[in-house]
């Protein structure tokens, strides 16, 4: 028998504590970088298992010891589910009710109404979900074996797309994240980079073999991943029919918002980032940006008149 979406979610571990994050609402609202907090988490277990290294020049070894002490096998990895309690790490907690999902029926939202939102943090001056944490991790491990196994980028990336449209995305929420793709993206980068020099344009490899241990010889950095595609207000869902036509309803009730700071809601060289992910099978919502759906125009024409009749009176 085949489970409808709303049967998934309700048979899905208590541990799903989200699926989906709001970087639309309270968006002008002060947040803390926590940039320098998570890379002290990153570099510490690196090493820590450069310390307890006894498994040769294994690489896929290392890779899943990274996996085993930040990553992890259920809903809520341990380094994101560190980030969501932490005092070091600055959240902007909205509620459900208060989301761009609030009052769309159940059918449309599905599991988003039982889990509610995830946090949203700031990372290299982005904000995005704290589930992107999760997927740079663990599905960027995943991304990784694929690469691994099949040589191609392209093909890796092939699976990494069915995962969104399947469990992790539209069949339990109606929601395609294109910021999903490129965080799992992302993680394979990291673990490339653990490796291999230049990965990240410029620098070497994170570790070196040196005689018959591990050498730390740079230090892992967030804001060598985490860009504005991570932003789910910038990179935007792809939804189905069911739920597409309620957030457009919902982005259009945020115009006054966006024309009091449109430069919350750009992106500065959005040309290099679609060459980057051009291979990753994004879905390109775009017209659902608030800089495509509020045109200027409209909000000077409405300032305008707003203008003349306070000078009527």
């Amino acid at each position: 028998m085949q489970l409808t979406a709303t049967a998934l979610a309700f048979n899905a571990p208590v541990i799903a504590f989200a699926y989906e994050t709001d970087q639309f609402s309270n968006r002008s609202e002060p947040i803390a970088d926590s940039t320098a907090a998570l890379n002290r988490k990153v570099n510490d277990t690196l090493e820590e298992i450069v310390a307890e290294w006894h498994n040769g020049q294994d690489k896929m070894a290392f890779v899943d010891a990274i996996y085993q002490k930040i990553g992890g096998l259920h809903w809520v990895d341990r380094l994101e589910r560190w980030a969501m309690k932490s005092p070091d790490v600055d959240k902007l907690e909205t509620r459900r009710y208060d989301s761009v999902f609030a009052d769309h029926p159940i059918w449309a939202v599905r599991v988003i109404s039982i889990f509610g939102v995830g946090k949203t943090i700031r990372v290299n001056n982005q904000l995005i979900g704290s589930d992107k944490i999760g997927h740079f991790i663990s599905q960027g491990r995943k991304f990784y074996r694929r690469y691994l196994r099949y040589g191609s980028e392209e093909k890796a990336a092939q699976q990494s797309a069915y995962t969104e449209r399947a469990l992790f995305g539209s069949l339990t929420t109606g929601s395609y994240s294109n910021a999903d793709l490129v965080a799992n993206y992302e993680g394979h980068r990291f673990y490339r980079s653990l490796f291999e020099d230049d990965i990240i344009a410029g620098k070497p490899a994170i570790l070196r073999w040196q005689d018959d241990h591990w050498i730390i010889q740079r230090e892992f950095d967030w804001a060598d991943h985490v860009n504005e595609y991570w932003d789910e207000a910038l990179n935007i869902n792809h939804f189905d029919a069911a739920l597409y036509k309620h957030m457009h309803a919902a982005f259009v009730a945020m115009c006054p918002q966006y024309w009091e700071a449109p430069e919350l809601y750009m992106i500065a060289d959005e040309g290099a980032l679609k060459e980057r992910y051009a291979h990753l099978g994004l879905n390109d919502a775009s017209e659902l940006r608030l800089d495509s759906l509020c045109p200027v125009q409209v909000y000077l024409e409405k300032k305008s008149a707003s203008d003349a009749v306070t000078a009527e009176r």
